[in-house]
């Protein structure tokens, strides 16, 4: 067993997550519930493998078809609709979430832990020959799951906090399909493996960057003054 590859592995995904607790500064959510959803989401691999499998068997197009049917159906919609179950399950209609940004916390952690799990799939087992591997998906392909679930917690936010049914299932269905398309062109960019295409690999990055940041910048900010409006009153 080489301890070194786990750590490579493990690693940006336990950074990351830590980032994210340590932004939600002013209402933290309970810390055993996250660890529930971030092990939960990295269970959720398992379900995730065998249902890619079964839509890989039915991918009956070829060429860049096929890769987009691998991309976004595969890929994109199969990850996307695990990590979300996740969220739904054991955090959507907890006590705790009780403003935006915990949306966006709670898909990120379940996000993340299935990042976690996959990305030591890929760096010990799959390509541990590969020396440049773990850092290839430490800078892309963990923060990428990052930024999906950023989106996701977003809109699942603003179905929990909706003004309507019809509000907040027109925001359900955002919070999975919306990650299902950046998901899908992030790796069909990858998968294209088209020059023409990798060309705009690294503007899509900064603008899934870009993109979510405001998000989660968002509701930061209606968080804080959600606190600062709270202290007021007892003052």
């Amino acid at each position: 067993m080489d301890i070194d590859l786990y750590v490579v592995a493990i690693t940006p995904g336990i950074a990351l997550a830590l980032g994210i607790y340590l932004t939600d500064r002013y209402d933290k959510e309970p810390l055993h519930l996250l660890i529930k959803i971030f092990i939960f989401g990295g269970i959720s691999i398992l379900p995730a493998i065998l249902i890619e499998r079964i839509l890989a068997y039915f991918n009956i197009f070829t060429g860049l078809l096929g890769i987009a049917y691998v991309a976004f159906i595969v890929a994109g919609f199969t990850e996307e609709f695990v990590k979300r179950v996740v969220v739904k399950s054991f955090a959507y209609n907890h006590r705790a979430f009780n403003e935006k940004l915990d949306g966006i916390v709670y898909a990120v952690f379940a996000s993340l832990g299935f990042a976690t799990v996959e990305n030591v799939l890929y760096v010990v087992f799959r390509y541990s020959n590969v020396s440049t591997i773990g850092l290839q998906r430490a800078i892309f392909s963990v923060p990428a799951h990052m930024l999906f679930a950023i989106t996701m917690g977003y809109y699942l936010s603003l179905a929990k906090f909706g003004e309507s049914e019809k509000q907040r299932k027109y925001y359900l269905r955002l919070s999975l399909w919306i990650p299902v398309l950046l998901h899908g062109l992030y790796d069909y960019i990858l998968m294209s493996k088209s020059s023409n295409l990798f060309i705009i690999f690294i503007p899509f990055v900064i603008f899934l960057w870009s993109y979510n940041l405001r998000k989660l910048n968002r509701y930061y900010k209606e968080s804080k003054a959600m606190y600062m409006n709270n202290n007021d009153e007892f003052d």
